[in-house]
Order: structure tokens, then C-alpha cells, then sequence
């Protein structure tokens, strides 16, 4: 190992326990059409598949951790464990009560949660087996990671006209993943350990992330009339997705994970945490009034 690698590896998990926040989102109450990202068809339909894909993918991290739960010894990672149950429960929740009303929009994300689905999921992660299940929760940790850091650090995004509940939902989602990005993390570090296994799953979903989101995002818009009728705009829309700050350099961000050594807090969030913190659930914070 590298002496980068090593210095790396020395970081210490964090010691701070996420919060899990009883709240409760009230979703396009006052929409005027169905394409809620700025009218963009591909922007919308994007969003929407990944609301749909966020329950199902919620519990299967969960479940990944769970199964170590017991057996982790460390007295402040098993309360960060419970913190970071407590917040993907909370997602899953927000997420189904979202994806109720896109699904009444038009939106095809219902066959995410079907219990077809679940099925084949929960088979899957008794082939791969608890190690890889976790090695996989660890890597799409980053991922959320690093689309949160965007989310909330792009003033591109956030400029963005659209539903301002759903982005009062996404910058809720995108900090409390920041809040508990090492977790499984550090799980996997404790309970498992295998630098290899850690990295050649991350290649396997680095190779996988493109295609999969491509063919969902194609089934998605198949499936909307309006859009069928307007292939140029199409065109024109996902080449900007595409090109715009979600997709810009996110590789470069993402292969970090592969690095020997690489530690989730290596990327230092805490600045970007502490504003939205402040700015979300602050004295006067712009979600305040969403808690229960």
C-alpha cells in the first residue's frame, strides 16, 4: 500500500451519530404540470426514476447492515449504525409518499416497489452473500455521497426552477446522506476488512451505473405520450442533462473510492454540512416547520 494509502487508511470513523429527524413532506400540493423540474421532460423523468429506485434501495442498505448489526463492537459505530437505519427509514417513507403522486402524474416508477421486485432483490443478496451485500452498500454510499455534495453545493442546481417541495426533499435526503456517508463504510471496514472485495465491487457498479440508468431513464420516457411526440426535444434535454452539473466529472469523483486506503471521510463535508444544517433545521431553518 502506498504511503497515501496508508495515511488514508489511518482516518478515524466519525464520531458524531446521525440524526434521524421525524418529518413529513407535502408533495406538489400546488403543481401546474406534470414535467416538475423546470418543465424539462428528461429532467423530470430522471428525478422521478430516482425517487422510485430510493425506497427499495433504502431497505436493501439497511438489511446489508443489519446483518452485522449485532455483531459490530464498537459502542459509538453501533449508535451511528441505528442513526443511519433511523435516516434511510425516513427516506423510504418520504420517497413512497412522492412517488404516490408522481405515479398519479403518470410517472412508471410503481415497478420499483412491486413485490416482484423486492423478491428478485432480497434473492440477489442471499447469492452475493453478507460481504459483498455490504461491500455493495459501502460503494453506493459513495454514490449518494457524491450526488449530495453536488446537490448541495451547486449553485447550478439549486437555481433550477421546480416543485419546491421536491427540492426541499432533495436537500433534506442529500444532507442527511452526507450525515452518515462513512457508515457502512466503516462496518464493512470493521466486520470485513477486504480491500479487494471493496474495490472490484465498486468497479463492477462503476461499469454497471451508465447502461442501468440509461435503460430505466428510456423505459421511463417510453412510456410518456408527450414525450414519444417530441423526440428532438428529447435529444436536446438529455444532451443537457448529460452535460449539466450532475453528470459533469462525476467519474473522476466516483473512481476515488477505488484508491487503496480511501476512507469516505477523506472528503471533507463538513463545512457544506454545517450551512445546510443551519439552513435546513437552524432556528429559523426552511424545514423547521416539516418536523413532527
Amino acid at each position: 500500500m502506498t504511503d497515501q494509502g496508508s495515511a488514508a487508511a489511518a482516518v478515524e470513523p466519525a464520531t458524531k451519530y446521525p440524526a434521524v429527524r421525524r418529518i413529513r413532506f407535502r408533495f406538489m400540493d400546488d403543481t401546474s404540470g406534470k414535467y416538475f423540474v423546470d418543465d424539462d421532460i428528461v429532467f423530470s423523468h430522471f428525478v422521478a426514476g430516482l425517487s422510485g429506485a430510493f425506497p427499495p434501495g433504502e431497505e436493501s442498505f439497511i438489511r446489508s447492515v443489519r446483518r452485522y448489526a449485532d455483531t459490530v463492537t464498537d459502542p459509538v459505530l453501533k449508535k451511528r449504525v441505528a442513526g443511519f437505519i433511523g435516516q434511510e427509514s425516513a427516506h423510504g417513507l418520504q420517497h413512497r409518499r412522492l412517488n404516490d403522486k408522481l405515479i398519479e402524474l403518470g410517472y412508471p416508477v410503481r415497478w420499483w416497489d412491486s413485490a416482484a421486485a423486492k423478491d428478485r432483490l432480497t434473492r440477489s443478496e442471499r447469492r452475493l452473500g453478507a460481504q459483498v451485500h455490504l461491500a455493495m452498500t459501502a460503494a453506493a454510499e459513495h454514490y449518494t455521497a457524491v450526488l449530495a455534495e453536488r446537490v448541495l453545493s451547486s449553485d447550478e442546481l439549486q437555481a433550477i426552477p421546480g416543485d419546491a417541495e421536491v427540492w426541499n426533499l432533495l436537500n433534506w435526503h442529500a444532507l442527511e446522506e452526507l450525515e452518515h456517508k462513512s457508515v457502512a463504510f466503516d462496518v464493512y471496514r470493521e466486520m470485513v476488512g477486504s480491500e479487494w472485495t471493496r474495490i472490484l465491487v465498486m468497479a463492477f457498479m462503476f461499469s454497471a451505473t451508465l447502461p442501468v440508468t440509461a435503460v430505466t431513464l428510456a423505459y421511463s420516457l417510453s412510456r410518456d405520450s408527450r414525450a414519444r411526440r417530441q423526440p428532438l426535444r428529447l435529444i436536446r434535454e438529455a444532451y443537457a442533462l448529460a452535460r449539466g452539473p450532475i453528470f459533469r466529472g462525476l467519474g473522476r469523483d466516483l473512481v476515488k473510492y477505488a484508491r487503496p486506503g480511501f476512507h469516505p471521510d477523506d472528503i471533507d463535508t463538513s463545512a457544506l454540512l454545517d450551512r445546510w444544517q443551519q439552513q435546513l433545521f437552524g432556528v429559523d431553518g426552511a424545514l423547521v416547520d416539516h418536523l413532527k
